[in-house]
């Protein structure tokens, strides 16, 4: 039959709290609440709760008186919303938008570092002291031993001047003790900061405080214009190189207008002005040959149908033709006359005639001049219209190579219109920004100026006291908690069977405990007492062994445990004699190999035992002897070498078992323990139940697992554990709700 619960197979199975957890009120919590448990481990506890509560606060008390007075001065700096223009210009610099993360910003800002180094540089902080160790005073042990060197001779260190890395260093831990007095908060919601900063001196305190808020402002007011200063400088430059740009691009534009003909006039080019001419030289051109033309045209056409060109309108208008016709009128009414008077044939006549055909002679001929004079004048209208129309050609040809020109000097216009516009931007932003200088604002000020404090801000003796006293009631706590937790033993019923998951059998009171001033051993006590509450104890575990198994007959018990000095030979004697004085026959069987400890107990040295038994050199009446004090039967080693052989798996092993089984009516093996000795899981199969006992408060509970897991395989039946030398007294104070818990109220029960 295996061991009596599943978990004890080698497995945590439903081992509950198997890393030692506190026997006491870590149940109760699980559970539900219970005061009373609290009380009692409280209690029991108390000393330690005590010790480390008092040890706690003498700490508290004793920092608290020896600690250096400190005095916290505040300067409030508020952030302005609302900001002065002076002028209407832009500025480079905007102002601190007024929203929560931005006074989060100025908050860590006033923290920083860098201000913290321009505190220190501007009140020389490195050579105070307080913040600067290498100057002050030994004190302490170093006192004394520059005392004592003083006292034998030696001279005083001389100061060191640090360089490089090392000065940096010292610098540095320097700003590190700046920073730590000093506290940045704000306060609520609102836009004020509160600059904190504390000291051992209330003056300096106050100084500090007031230095890093004055600071802080003039670093806003250099932020500003350090940025003005860049973006001028920075504005200067780049308008030198858009001033080169905008004078390059135009006189790209200048020179390309020139290598292709386009300058203008008036916003036209000089090609579009010169088609504009020759178009309009052109139709005159054209209209004056069509005029000529048309003259021409009407003359040879009167001069065709007979005319004599009388009527040609040329010789209407010519004045020579004019005259000549008054001359030929005149010579005509003379003719006239004298035909009149003389006749045709008289000499005035004939040279009225002559003169009249000659005059008609002259006037034919000015006509054909007239007509010979409008074909040249056709013609050269025709050739001069002619000229201006392939000017007009070339100059349209002009032009289309310019149209395909200008879409090059489009590009470089626009380039150099762009380049100019950007040039006037900056140029109009470097002078807003110059007329900056000098308007810069804070966008802080100081509400309050740091006060010189009054009082001293730490320590607070009344609450350093109080947080003292509640800080060694809960360390006082901890430590009863961390106590209970450390402690690994098993103390109460609860422990074995919620922790180990196996029966609670009983427990063996320590006899200094029941049995004050007696002076006998336990063994002897059972004998001579038979109705104390110790010999009670042996025979409720003789009741709890019997009745492990039920239904089964109990008559071999094995007796272990996981380490030696558990009690097991004091427990199966005692056991041996409780139940022999009620009558029963009982045979205590010593079968711890190394240690005979029945032996040494009953202070008997036999020459036959087991041993000889088993190798059948002895009979079973000879080996056993008799315990005349009680009645007991006690089958012990005798003094023969250890044997390595596997005497407890042998055969006659066996057959001793089942000769006792029938002889006795009780057989108590007194086995070694099981960790170190392998004897014990040959024994214990043989068994009809073992019985493990545990040292109270003292076995712990891995051992006893790791014990269990051996036990598991071997087919033994484990009927439970039994806590031996337990401290009755004790117990009170640990056993709530475990009969030892009672052990006041029943103890005058007993005869003593």
């Amino acid at each position: 039959m295996n061991l009596h619960s599943p978990s004890h197979t080698g497995t945590d199975g439903d081992l509950p709290d198997r890393g030692g957890a506190p026997s006491t009120w870590l149940p109760a919590v699980a559970e539900g609440l219970d005061i009373r448990r609290i009380f009692v481990t409280f209690r029991r506890r108390i000393r330690l709760f005590a010790a480390v509560a008092l040890a706690v606060l003498l700490a508290v008390i004793l920092v608290t008186l020896q600690a250096t007075p400190k005095y916290t001065a505040t300067a409030n700096v508020m952030l302005d919303t609302r900001q002065e223009r002076v002028s209407n210009v832009e500025e480079v610099l905007s102002g601190l938008p007024a929203d929560s993360s931005a006074v989060d910003t100025e908050v860590e800002i006033l923290k920083s570092r860098q201000l913290a180094e321009r505190v220190v540089k501007g009140l020389k902080l490195e050579e105070d002291p307080e913040f600067n160790s290498s100057l002050r005073k030994p004190t302490g042990v170093k006192a004394l031993l520059g005392g004592a060197g003083s006292i034998f001779g030696a001279k005083a260190p001389e100061a060191v001047t640090l360089r490089g890395e090392a000065a940096q260093k010292h610098h540095e831990r320097i700003v590190d003790a700046v920073l730590g007095g000093l506290s940045v908060k704000r306060s609520g919601l609102t836009y004020v900061i509160n600059v904190n900063y504390e000291s051992s001196s209330a003056a300096k305190a106050a100084k500090i405080a007031n230095k890093f808020a004055e600071l802080y402002l003039l670093e806003q007011m250099e932020a500003k214009f350090d940025a003005t200063q860049q973006a001028t400088t920075w504005l200067n430059s780049r308008l030198a190189e858009l001033r080169g740009q905008v004078q390059a691009d135009e006189a790209a534009v200048q020179q390309y207008k020139i290598a292709n003909n386009l300058l203008s006039a008036s916003g036209t080019n000089l090609t579009e002005q010169e088609i504009s001419n020759y178009n309009l030289t052109l139709s005159q051109a054209q209209a004056q040959v069509a005029e000529d033309q048309a003259r021409l045209s009407t003359a040879r056409s009167q001069l065709s149908r007979g005319s004599s060109g009388d009527d040609v309108g040329e010789a209407l208008s010519s004045p020579v033709v004019q005259q000549l016709r008054q001359q030929r009128a005149s010579v005509s009414a003379q003719v006239a006359d004298l035909q009149g008077r003389y006749g045709e044939r008289h000499p005035e006549m004939l040279k009225a005639k002559r003169q009249l055909s000659d005059i008609d002679a002259q006037i034919q001929q000015e006509i054909q001049r007239i007509i010979s004079n409008l074909q040249a004048k056709a013609q050269v209208s025709s050739q001069r219209a002619a000229a201006v129309s392939g000017s007009l050609g070339g100059a349209r040809g002009t032009l289309a190579a310019n149209s395909r020109a200008m879409v090059r000097l489009n590009e470089l216009q626009r380039n150099a219109d762009a380049s100019r516009t950007l040039y006037e931007s900056y140029l109009n932003r470097y002078k807003e920004t110059s007329t900056q200088g000098g308007l810069e604002q804070s966008d802080a000020r100081v509400v309050s100026k740091a006060k010189i404090p009054t009082g001293q801000s730490s320590p607070k003796v009344t609450l350093n006291l109080a947080l003292g006293l509640v800080l060694a009631i809960g360390a006082g706590l901890g430590a009863v908690v961390l106590a209970e937790m450390l402690d690994a033993g098993l103390a109460t019923a609860e422990d074995v069977e919620r922790r180990l998951d196996t029966s609670y059998l009983g427990a063996i009171p320590l006899l200094a405990s029941v049995a004050e001033g007696r002076t006998e051993s336990p063994i002897d006590y059972v004998v001579a007492k038979p109705l104390s509450s110790f010999s009670e104890a042996f025979r409720n575990l003789r009741t709890s062994v019997l009745y492990s198994r039920l239904g089964e007959t109990v008559k071999i018990v094995a007796i272990t445990s996981a380490l030696p000095g558990e009690g097991k030979t004091t427990t199966s004697v005692c056991l041996a004699r409780s139940t022999a004085l009620q009558g029963a026959k009982v045979l205590v069987v010593d079968c711890d190999l190394r240690r005979r400890t029945v032996n040494r107990m009953l202070e008997a040295e036999p020459e036959i035992g087991l041993l000889e038994v088993l190798n059948g050199e002895a009979t079973l009446e000879q080996a056993i002897t008799l315990d005349a004090t009680s009645g007991a039967y006690i089958l012990p080693l005798s003094k023969s070498n250890f044997t390595p052989k596997d005497v407890f798996g042998s055969v006659a092993m066996d057959k001793l078992l089942a000769e006792l089984r029938q002889r006795y009516d009780l057989v108590i093996l007194d086995t070694a323990p099981v960790l170190p000795v392998a004897d014990t899981r040959v024994l214990a199969p043989k068994a009809d139940v073992v019985v493990f006992l545990a040292r109270w408060r003292k076995t712990p509970q891995h051992a006893i697992e790791a014990a269990f897991r051996l036990l598991s395989g071997t087919g033994a039946h484990v009927g439970g554990v039994a806590l031996t030398q337990m401290d009755m007294k004790q117990q009170t104070k640990y056993g709530y709700g475990d009969p030892g818990y009672y052990y006041a109220e029943y103890k005058k029960y007993y005869v003593s």
